[in-house]
Protein backbone atom coordinates (compact mmCIF):
# COMPACT_ATOMS: atom_id res chain seq x y z
CA UNK A 1 0.00 0.00 0.00
CA UNK A 2 1.32 3.41 -1.02
CA UNK A 3 0.82 5.91 2.25
CA UNK A 4 -1.64 9.01 0.95
CA UNK A 5 -2.93 9.89 4.23
CA UNK A 6 -2.94 8.87 7.71
CA UNK A 7 -4.47 10.54 10.63
CA UNK A 8 -4.97 9.60 14.13
CA UNK A 9 -8.98 9.28 14.08
CA UNK A 10 -10.04 7.47 17.62
CA UNK A 11 -8.64 7.27 20.98
CA UNK A 12 -10.13 5.12 23.58
CA UNK A 13 -9.77 5.99 27.18
CA UNK A 14 -11.08 3.27 30.49
CA UNK A 15 -14.31 4.56 30.32
CA UNK A 16 -14.68 5.37 26.35
CA UNK A 17 -17.14 2.58 23.91
CA UNK A 18 -15.38 1.23 21.70
CA UNK A 19 -16.51 2.71 17.72
CA UNK A 20 -18.32 0.67 15.25
CA UNK A 21 -15.76 1.41 12.22
CA UNK A 22 -16.43 0.94 8.74
CA UNK A 23 -13.16 -0.28 7.78
CA UNK A 24 -10.98 -3.40 8.52
CA UNK A 25 -8.65 -2.82 11.42
CA UNK A 26 -5.31 -4.64 12.21
CA UNK A 27 -4.48 -4.48 15.57
CA UNK A 28 -1.16 -4.22 17.41
CA UNK A 29 -0.31 -5.71 20.85
CA UNK A 30 2.78 -5.98 22.71
CA UNK A 31 4.53 -5.27 25.88
CA UNK A 32 5.73 -1.70 26.96
CA UNK A 33 8.67 -0.78 25.87
CA UNK A 34 9.28 -3.99 23.30
CA UNK A 35 8.60 -0.88 20.07
CA UNK A 36 5.30 -0.68 19.33
CA UNK A 37 5.26 3.22 18.99
CA UNK A 38 8.52 2.78 16.85
CA UNK A 39 7.23 0.39 14.34
CA UNK A 40 3.89 2.00 14.02
CA UNK A 41 5.42 5.16 13.04
CA UNK A 42 7.75 3.35 10.75
CA UNK A 43 5.14 1.57 8.61
CA UNK A 44 3.30 4.75 8.24
CA UNK A 45 6.25 6.24 7.55
CA UNK A 46 5.68 9.02 10.31
CA UNK A 47 8.23 10.22 12.67
CA UNK A 48 6.46 10.65 15.82
CA UNK A 49 2.75 10.19 14.90
CA UNK A 50 2.80 7.61 17.42
CA UNK A 51 4.69 8.46 20.97
CA UNK A 52 7.77 7.37 21.30
CA UNK A 53 8.50 7.58 25.16
CA UNK A 54 11.47 5.62 27.02
CA UNK A 55 9.20 6.07 30.20
CA UNK A 56 7.28 2.66 29.40
CA UNK A 57 3.50 2.13 29.88
CA UNK A 58 3.18 5.60 28.10
CA UNK A 59 -0.04 4.31 25.78
CA UNK A 60 -2.51 4.12 27.89
CA UNK A 61 -5.39 4.55 25.25
CA UNK A 62 -6.38 2.26 22.19
CA UNK A 63 -5.31 4.66 19.24
CA UNK A 64 -7.22 3.92 15.55
CA UNK A 65 -4.92 5.20 12.71
CA UNK A 66 -6.81 5.66 9.68
CA UNK A 67 -4.72 5.17 6.79
CA UNK A 68 -5.59 6.49 3.15
CA UNK A 69 -9.25 6.07 4.60
CA UNK A 70 -8.95 2.64 3.93
CA UNK A 71 -8.07 0.62 6.81
CA UNK A 72 -7.63 1.33 10.74
CA UNK A 73 -4.43 0.13 12.22
CA UNK A 74 -5.46 -0.07 16.01
CA UNK A 75 -2.86 0.66 18.98
CA UNK A 76 -3.54 -1.21 21.91
CA UNK A 77 -2.03 -0.36 25.43
CA UNK A 78 1.34 -2.01 26.59
CA UNK A 79 1.00 -5.00 28.98
CA UNK A 80 3.18 -6.20 31.85
CA UNK A 81 4.74 -2.68 33.15
CA UNK A 82 6.08 -3.88 36.56
CA UNK A 83 5.88 -0.05 37.99
CA UNK A 84 2.40 0.10 37.43
CA UNK A 85 -0.47 -0.74 39.67
CA UNK A 86 -2.69 -3.71 39.74
CA UNK A 87 -5.78 -2.25 39.31
CA UNK A 88 -4.17 -0.21 36.39
CA UNK A 89 -2.90 -3.60 34.41
CA UNK A 90 -6.37 -4.81 34.97
CA UNK A 91 -8.05 -1.95 34.10
CA UNK A 92 -5.49 -1.84 30.35
CA UNK A 93 -6.12 -6.07 30.52
CA UNK A 94 -9.78 -5.42 29.78
CA UNK A 95 -9.67 -2.66 27.60
CA UNK A 96 -7.29 -4.86 25.56
CA UNK A 97 -9.89 -7.88 25.97
CA UNK A 98 -12.83 -5.70 25.19
CA UNK A 99 -11.32 -4.59 21.96
CA UNK A 100 -10.57 -7.99 20.98
CA UNK A 101 -14.28 -9.84 22.06
CA UNK A 102 -16.39 -6.80 20.66
CA UNK A 103 -14.51 -5.10 17.39
CA UNK A 104 -16.58 -6.59 14.08
CA UNK A 105 -13.69 -5.38 12.10
CA UNK A 106 -10.95 -6.74 13.32
CA UNK A 107 -9.33 -9.05 10.87
CA UNK A 108 -5.75 -9.84 12.33
CA UNK A 109 -3.88 -9.26 14.99
CA UNK A 110 0.49 -8.38 15.02
CA UNK A 111 1.95 -9.42 18.50
CA UNK A 112 5.48 -7.92 19.43
CA UNK A 113 8.38 -9.38 21.20
CA UNK A 114 11.35 -8.59 21.60
CA UNK A 115 13.81 -10.72 19.81
CA UNK A 116 16.73 -10.38 22.20
CA UNK A 117 15.05 -12.16 25.13
CA UNK A 118 12.78 -15.47 25.67
CA UNK A 119 9.13 -14.42 25.98
CA UNK A 120 8.11 -13.38 29.05
CA UNK A 121 5.07 -14.72 31.14
CA UNK A 122 3.49 -12.03 30.28
CA UNK A 123 3.64 -12.28 26.59
CA UNK A 124 3.13 -15.85 26.63
CA UNK A 125 -0.12 -14.88 28.63
CA UNK A 126 -1.14 -12.14 25.83
CA UNK A 127 -0.34 -14.57 22.55
CA UNK A 128 -2.62 -17.19 24.77
CA UNK A 129 -5.16 -14.61 25.42
CA UNK A 130 -5.21 -13.71 21.68
CA UNK A 131 -5.31 -17.25 20.67
CA UNK A 132 -8.09 -17.28 23.26
CA UNK A 133 -10.50 -14.40 21.61
CA UNK A 134 -10.21 -16.74 18.41
CA UNK A 135 -7.48 -15.36 16.62
CA UNK A 136 -4.46 -16.45 15.60
CA UNK A 137 -1.15 -13.95 15.89
CA UNK A 138 1.24 -12.96 13.65
CA UNK A 139 4.41 -12.23 15.55
CA UNK A 140 6.56 -9.52 14.82
CA UNK A 141 10.36 -9.52 16.51
CA UNK A 142 11.58 -6.23 17.04
CA UNK A 143 14.92 -4.34 17.90
CA UNK A 144 16.44 -6.77 15.09
CA UNK A 145 19.15 -4.38 14.94
CA UNK A 146 20.28 -5.59 18.45
CA UNK A 147 21.61 -8.42 17.57
CA UNK A 148 24.30 -10.26 15.00
CA UNK A 149 22.64 -11.39 11.71
CA UNK A 150 24.21 -15.05 12.73
CA UNK A 151 21.59 -15.20 15.73
CA UNK A 152 18.27 -14.28 13.62
CA UNK A 153 17.15 -17.86 13.11
CA UNK A 154 18.03 -19.08 16.67
CA UNK A 155 16.53 -15.80 18.25
CA UNK A 156 13.47 -16.79 16.35
CA UNK A 157 13.26 -20.31 16.49
CA UNK A 158 13.63 -19.33 20.95
CA UNK A 159 10.07 -17.38 20.02
CA UNK A 160 8.59 -19.82 18.71
CA UNK A 161 9.21 -22.13 21.51
CA UNK A 162 8.85 -20.14 24.06
CA UNK A 163 5.21 -19.06 22.71
CA UNK A 164 4.44 -22.15 21.77
CA UNK A 165 2.84 -20.96 18.84
CA UNK A 166 0.56 -23.11 16.46
CA UNK A 167 2.58 -24.66 13.58
CA UNK A 168 2.28 -22.14 10.48
CA UNK A 169 2.54 -19.16 12.35
CA UNK A 170 4.42 -16.38 10.46
CA UNK A 171 7.11 -14.20 12.48
CA UNK A 172 9.06 -11.10 11.11
CA UNK A 173 11.67 -9.79 12.34
CA UNK A 174 11.82 -5.85 12.38
CA UNK A 175 14.17 -3.28 12.97
CA UNK A 176 12.90 0.47 13.75
CA UNK A 177 16.62 1.76 13.28
CA UNK A 178 17.23 0.60 9.65
CA UNK A 179 12.97 -0.55 8.74
CA UNK A 180 14.22 -3.73 7.93
CA UNK A 181 11.02 -5.65 7.35
CA UNK A 182 8.57 -2.94 6.79
CA UNK A 183 8.16 -4.32 3.30
CA UNK A 184 6.88 -7.70 4.35
CA UNK A 185 4.99 -6.50 7.11
CA UNK A 186 2.92 -4.33 4.74
CA UNK A 187 2.83 -6.62 2.07
CA UNK A 188 1.39 -9.30 4.99
CA UNK A 189 -1.20 -6.55 6.16
CA UNK A 190 -2.21 -5.99 2.03
CA UNK A 191 -2.89 -9.51 1.73
CA UNK A 192 -4.84 -10.25 4.52
CA UNK A 193 -7.30 -7.34 3.79
CA UNK A 194 -7.32 -8.12 0.04
CA UNK A 195 -5.25 -4.77 -0.74
CA UNK A 196 -2.87 -7.09 -2.94
CA UNK A 197 -1.90 -4.92 -6.28
CA UNK A 198 -1.05 -6.94 -9.43
CA UNK A 199 2.60 -6.90 -10.58
CA UNK A 200 3.05 -5.69 -14.07
CA UNK A 201 6.51 -6.43 -15.38
CA UNK A 202 8.60 -5.61 -12.49
CA UNK A 203 7.80 -4.79 -8.51
CA UNK A 204 5.25 -1.96 -7.48
CA UNK A 205 6.12 0.91 -5.94
CA UNK A 206 5.75 0.60 -2.18
CA UNK A 207 4.60 2.58 0.81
Amino acid sequence: MVIKSVELEIVCGVTSKLPLTDKPEIAFAGKSNVGKSSLINGLMNRKSLARISSQPGKTQTINYYNINNRMYLVDLPGYGYAKVSVAEKEKWGKMIENYLHTSQQLKAVFLLIDIRHEPSANDKQMYDWIVYQGYEPIIIATKLDKIKRSQVAKHISMIRKGLAVKPGTEILPYSALTKQGREEIWALMDKLLGFEEPTQGGSNETK
